[in-house]
């Protein structure tokens, strides 16, 4: 990965997109990351990548729910502590 200053990146924008073709670009300022320059292919990746996990978080959230609501009394009794237990004493 290039790591260039705000400064740098100014005056090398050009071959700084190229080289972000290659490999992402990391754009500082006072020494801490400000901004990447990526190309158009790892991008994709990255959006698809958080609508993955986007559709991954509502899928848990909808099992969570419907587990919540068949749970019976006795499971839905039950804390963290109580399931770690469980789940060592099934091995």
């Amino acid at each position: 990965m290039i790591t260039v200053t705000s400064v740098e990146a100014q005056n090398r924008f050009g071959q700084l997109l190229d080289s972000a073709q290659r490999e992402p670009v990391v754009v500082t300022r006072h020494g801490r990351a400000a901004a990447f320059i990526v190309s158009p292919q790892d991008m994709d990746e990255i959006m698809d990548a958080r609508a993955r996990r986007s559709r991954a978080l509502a899928e848990l959230e909808a099992w969570s729910q419907r587990a919540a609501e068949t749970a019976t009394p006795a499971a839905a009794a039950l804390t963290e502590q109580d399931l770690v237990n469980l789940v060592r004493e099934s091995r």
